[in-house]
């Protein structure tokens, strides 16, 4: 079964807007085993629109529409795809009741144009709006269908989760249940490598590798009729992608590293304190970005100057002087000023030059040195890293972040 995703609205079209919902309904699809072949973005135009969507339905057997749903005499999708199909516009007193109500709730008053949303094509499926005036339908024409939402995602996401994906998961029959296996510490080349025999051989289960900044994601995927007849058939692949990556794999069900760094810590009862130089705050913002992060978040140090190093964590000026801000021996003694002066059982400390000036034929740009400790045990190791001055200063949080992971599991 094909999909496409026609996006209304000329704000997408002038970069006022990122277009969201075409994300999130191909991922919604794709656990359904429907492609998605294009998603197609036009202006509020009736004409292009018209167009638009004749060519969507000669190519795809469900067409979902977003925005376009207001009331205002530039919302044309409802009054177009109506036309197209040769359906009447028909007034819902029900639905004009809910936007009455709603308005009510606002303590606002409904002028006359939103009646307008109250209107719906003939013979169509309702989909209820409980977070906004404009309802969505679904219109069947023989073997196609149109699906029509309405474009701010607080109210799309809601509705394609209580009537659509339901409606489509019985039009279907199957299901797709995928694994996010995440890796760090290996590109996408060594590790496609690593898993060839099985990409290349993969029916179902399927199994489909992409980079992002900084790490690795294998989506394994199995298609079924049943959620736990899927999950069976992904548990010898995943077994056998980790027996081949070991403890490059963090997490296998999506969750981002910090999110794995803070399971660990409040696992094994750990509080963490850090010191950054060229990461400037980004490190500690990755953990509090982490719900629970105060149970396990102690305190965080930015000394990105030589005297805040100095005066904050008691670095010693001949240390800097005889080896620079950016050393292994700065590191070190960065990450002992942390755990002298706090309470933190797990301690992380960054110095680097992230561009794009600053670096010395000895000292480049991305080089950074990351110290860390785990009660007693301290670790401190040099990174050259690539990229510009934000993907230098990411990638670093990442290491640092992978070597707090490896410190606490015991994993040289």
């Amino acid at each position: 079964m094909t999909a496409e995703i026609l996006a209304v609205g000329t704000e997408l079209l002038m970069g006022q807007i990122a277009n969201t919902d075409a994300q999130y309904i191909s991922r919604r699809l794709a656990e359904l085993g429907i492609n998605v072949y294009f998603h197609t973005v036009v202006g509020d135009n009736a004409a292009r629109l018209e167009e638009t969507l004749t060519r969507a339905l000669n190519r795809s057997e469900i067409v979902i529409t977003t925005g376009g749903l207001g009331p205002t005499k530039d919302d044309l999708t409802k009054e177009t795809i109506s036309k197209t199909m040769n359906r009447k516009l028909i007034l819902h007193e029900d639905i004009l009741d809910k936007i009455r109500n709603f308005f009510e709730q606002k303590h606002r008053k409904m002028v006359d144009i939103n009646v307008k949303q109250a209107y719906l094509p003939e013979n169509s499926i309702v989909i209820p709006n409980l977070n906004g005036t404009a309802p969505g339908c679904i219109i069947e024409e023989g073997e196609k269908t149109i699906i029509m939402l309405p474009g701010p995602p607080q109210e799309m996401q809601p509705m394609f989760e209580d009537t659509v994906f339901e409606y489509l998961k019985e039009k279907t029959g199957v299901i797709l249940v995928s694994k996010m296996l995440k890796i760090i510490g290996i590109g996408e080349s060594e590790l496609e490598t690593r898993l060839m025999d099985l990409i290349v051989n993969q029916e179902n289960p399927t199994i489909a590798p992409y980079a992002s900044q900084g790490e690795v994601t294998v989506r394994v995927t199995a298609r079924c009729t049943q959620k736990k007849e899927a999950e069976e058939m992904l548990t010898p692949i995943i077994n056998e992608i980790r027996t081949r990556l070991g403890d490059l794999v963090y997490a296998e069900d999506g969750q981002s590293l910090e999110e794995v760094v803070c399971t660990l810590l409040k696992e094994n009862e750990l509080t963490i304190a850090t010191a950054e130089s060229c990461t400037g705050g980004l490190f500690a913002g990755r953990i509090v970005n982490i719900p629970g992060a105060s149970e396990v978040f102690e305190r965080g140090y930015i000394t990105y100057s030589n005297d805040a190093k100095v005066e904050d964590l008691g670095v010693s000026y001949d240390i800097i002087k005889k080896y620079g801000a950016v050393s292994k021996e700065t590191a070190l003694e960065m990450i002992e000023g942390l755990k002298q002066r706090t309470k933190a059982s797990v301690g992380v400390a960054i110095t680097g030059i992230a561009g794009p000036g600053g670096g010395t034929p000895d000292k480049p740009v991305g080089m950074v040195y990351i110290a860390s400790f785990v009660k007693d045990k301290v670790c401190c190791k040099e990174f050259e890293l690539m990229g510009n001055r934000e993907r230098v200063r990411n990638d670093a949080c990442l290491r640092a972040l992978d070597m707090v992971r490896r410190l606490i599991l015991g994993i040289e």
